[in-house]
C-alpha cells in the first residue's frame, strides 16, 4: 500500500464483519493489520495532507479538523458494535507498515493490560444541566416603589438563583452517586462552557461511566427514569462509545 497509515485503534482479531460502504479518514475504508496477536485498525492516507508540515497546518483548520473528527469516530463507533477497540489519539499517522508494527510491540504489554480491563464494556456519557436563565430573568418585576422595595426584589432573585443552583447540584451528586453504584468505574469531567457547547443551561455534571455491555439496558432505564419535578433540570445520555475516559492513564 502506497501512502501512510492513519490508525483509529487497536483491538483484539474480532470475527463480525464492519459495517458495508464504512468509508474513514481521507474516504478510504478502514484495514487492518495483525501483529502479536493484536489488530490495528488503519487507512491509507495520502501524504501530501498527513505528513508532518501539511497536517500541522490542517490542524489549525477547524473545517479540515471537523471533517476528520468525524470520519475517525465514524470508524471507532463502527468497532465499538462489534469489539472493544482501544482508541488511538486524532491523527496518529506512521510511515508505513513497519512503523505501525514497532509502535504496537512498544505497547503491547500496556494496549494487553487496557483490553483486558475494557473487554466487553462500554462507555455512557451523562450530562445534567440547569436553567438558570429563567431564575435570573423570571417574570416581569413590579416596579419598585421605594428603593428598600428594589433591595428586597435584588435579595430575592439571588436567593432563587442560589437555591435553584444548590437543587441541581444535590440532584446531579445523587444522581451520580446511584449512576457510579451501577458502573465498574467512573469519571468526572470539569462542566462544559456553554459557548462552547452551545447546550441550552449551565452544565452540572459530566461525567463518564464504564458498564459492562450486559447491564447497559439496565444502566439506561435508571437514567431515562430520571426527573426533576420543578423541569428546570436536564439529564442528556450519549452512548455507548469506545471508553475513551477509562485509556488516558494507558497513554493512548
Amino acid at each position: 500500500m502506497t501512502g501512510l497509515r492513519y490508525v483509529y485503534a487497536v483491538c483484539r482479531p474480532f470475527r463480525s464483519a464492519l459495517q458495508a460502504q464504512l468509508s474513514g479518514v481521507a474516504g478510504e475504508p478502514p484495514k487492518q493489520l495483525t501483529h502479536h496477536g493484536l489488530v490495528a485498525v488503519l487507512s491509507t492516507v495520502p501524504e501530501r495532507d498527513f505528513a508532518e508540515e501539511p497536517l500541522r497546518a490542517h490542524l489549525e483548520d477547524l473545517d479540515w479538523l471537523t471533517e476528520t473528527a468525524r470520519a475517525h469516530q465514524s470508524v471507532i463507533d463502527a468497532l465499538t458494535a462489534v469489539t472493544t477497540p482501544l482508541p488511538l489519539r486524532l491523527a496518529t499517522v506512521f510511515r508505513d507498515d513497519s512503523g505501525v508494527r514497532i509502535m504496537m510491540e512498544a505497547r503491547e504489554a500496556e494496549f494487553r493490560r487496557t483490553l483486558d480491563r475494557l473487554e466487553g464494556r462500554v462507555e455512557w456519557g451523562v450530562k445534567v444541566y440547569v436553567d438558570m436563565e429563567s431564575v435570573e430573568t423570571g417574570p416581569p418585576a413590579r416596579t419598585a416603589a421605594s428603593g428598600r422595595d428594589y433591595l428586597r426584589q435584588r435579595r430575592s432573585r439571588v436567593r432563587a438563583h442560589e437555591d435553584t443552583w444548590q437543587h441541581a447540584e444535590m440532584f446531579a451528586s445523587r444522581l451520580h452517586a446511584t449512576l457510579s453504584a451501577r458502573a465498574e468505574d467512573s469519571r468526572l469531567h470539569a462542566p462544559q462552557s456553554t459557548s462552547l457547547s452551545g447546550a441550552s443551561g449551565r452544565n452540572v455534571l459530566n461525567a463518564a461511566y464504564l458498564v459492562p455491555r450486559a447491564d447497559s439496558e439496565g444502566f439506561v432505564e435508571i437514567v431515562d427514569r430520571t426527573k426533576d419535578e420543578e423541569g428546570r433540570i436536564r439529564v442528556e445520555l450519549t452512548g455507548p462509545w469506545a471508553a475513551y475516559s477509562f485509556v488516558a492513564e494507558e497513554g493512548a
